[in-house]
């Protein structure tokens, strides 16, 4: 029933939609920090 509501529902899909991108700005934020982290530590030589 969960799943039906879910997919089949208007309030279903865009909770759907706001899960995804919640988790896409996650993954891109997680990228970006890391590449700041690498970044810093190469600048100060460790």
């Amino acid at each position: 029933m969960a799943w039906e509501l879910l997919f089949g529902s208007d309030i279903g899909l865009m909770s759907l939609g706001v899960i995804v991108g919640v988790l896409v700005i996650g993954v891109v934020m997680g990228k970006m920090y890391a590449n700041k982290i690498d970044e810093e530590s190469r600048r100060f030589g460790k």
